[in-house]
């Protein structure tokens, strides 16, 4: 077992953070403040081959999959508004191509991002009003009418929403069958009845667009129904004829994103957790510097524990993703639960230790804190995700139950059929 990066990696961690502090950190505070896309730094990064198709594709070979993390947090070092909108397209391109046919995938997968010359946008609209991690409950429907599907209602809190070039929209297409009756759809811009609607004025992350997508009569050709009409076809007869959901293997898979999320609220806690060592270095109290302090020393070594333990939550979870390994205990909520509650637990611990200062935007720990609070609650709530850890907890010890009683009645038969002899 090897807990060090290798060499590409550490230099793959190095151009992240040089990337982060050169070209992010200075255009953090003025995208904050504005509530604006950092379409400058989108480009830049494009330019530099970061949050493109091909690193995507590139990072998704590290045979340790530890790369796509790296990036994740270093990035988030930098600012978590800003690095969500240049990854935030990832979403809308996992989605084409974890449910799209070969043809589908090489025509949209692209749209998501474009390049350095002309930067595209992709969107994943999921969450609605009255749904938020009830994936279940989606009213938006999708209407075959001859050649098209039509696509009404409303999609919330969803990055890049109004702005992408690409929207993929989940929608139910048979209401009776719940997430067995729902399909996937791509959506162009520029889309008669696709419109933005509020764009959401957030405590943190305030540099990504988050906004309402709005469908109303939205036509799309049918060829734009991600998997092709077989697919929904037999998706839906399964339903219809009451086979088994196959929920609880579509839970272990969505296991494999949750690093990725774990790693972008550690990238918070670390800047926040070194801008406080920075600003407490030099200063006294009463004649004794104040990282000599016991009270300060102490909750300062508990930061660097908790972000040290949930780092290796996230390499490993990252690494059995990668390598195949199945999470059925869940290991990947595990470990975006623990950084999303170390990143807000840090941030809060800190500002305690600096004081008024961190409650002044002349210093960045206050960002640090509202940016923070996002990772408890998307990508599944923390206390969705100990549902999910639970559920996956005890399925797995009843299948173990299982086993075991399967081992001890084979060992028991050849006993009783000697007794018989």
């Amino acid at each position: 077992m090897d807990f060090a990066l290798n060499e590409e990696q550490l230099e793959y961690r190095e151009r992240c953070r040089t990337f982060a502090r050169e070209v992010i950190r200075p255009a953090a505070r003025k995208h904050d403040q504005e509530e604006s896309t950092p379409w400058e730094v989108i480009k830049e990064a494009r330019r530099q081959g970061f949050g493109t198709l091909d690193s995507i594709q590139r990072n998704a070979s590290d045979a340790e999959g530890q790369m796509q993390v790296i990036s994740a947090e270093e990035f988030h070092w930098g600012c978590a508004g800003i690095a969500l909108a240049i990854s935030g397209s990832g979403l809308a391109a996992a989605g084409i191509a974890s449910s799209g046919t070969p043809d589908q995938i090489a025509q949209w997968v692209p749209e998501c991002f474009g390049n350095a010359d002309e930067v595209k946008l992709g969107a994943y609209a999921v969450t609605e009003p009255q749904a938020g991690s009830d994936v279940k409950s989606l009213k938006t429907t999708a209407r075959r009418d001859g050649d098209e599907w039509v696509l009404n209602g409303t999609k919330v809190f969803i990055t890049n929403g109004g702005i992408a070039d690409v929207h993929v929209v989940v929608a139910t297409v048979d209401p009776t069958l719940g997430t067995r009756g729902q399909a996937s759809f791509v959506v162009d811009k520029g889309t008669p009845g696709l419109s933005q609607g509020k764009k959401e004025s957030k405590l943190g992350i305030r540099a990504s667009h988050t906004a309402e997508v709005v469908l109303e009569d939205c036509r799309i050709p049918a060829e734009n129904l991600l998997g092709g009409e077989e697919k929904l076809a037999r998706k839906l007869e399964r339903g219809r004829s009451g086979q088994k959901s196959r929920s609880a293997d579509a839970l272990a898979t969505f296991e494999m994103t949750r690093p990725l999320v774990g790693a972008s609220a550690l990238g918070i806690a670390q800047a926040a957790y070194e801008w406080t060592l920075e600003y407490l270095d030099g200063r006294s109290e009463g004649g004794t510097p104040l990282l000599q302090t016991q009270r300060i020393q102490q909750p300062l070594a508990d930061v660097a524990t908790e972000i040290e333990a949930a780092r290796l939550l996230v390499q490993r979870a990252s690494w059995m993703g990668r390598n195949g390994v199945a999470m059925t205990g869940g290991q990947g909520s595990m470990s975006k639960l623990k950084a999303g509650d170390v990143a807000m637990w840090a941030t809060t611990t800190l500002m305690d230790l600096v004081g008024p200062d961190s409650w002044s935007t002349d210093y960045p720990l206050e960002k640090f804190f509202r940016d923070a609070k996002i990772y408890q609650l998307f990508e599944g709530t923390a206390e969705i995700q100990r549902m999910v850890i639970s559920r996956m907890q005890a399925r797995e010890y009843a299948e173990r139950l299982e086993f075991g009683a399967e081992v001890a009645a084979k060992a028991i038969k050849p006993e009783k059929e000697l007794a018989a002899v």
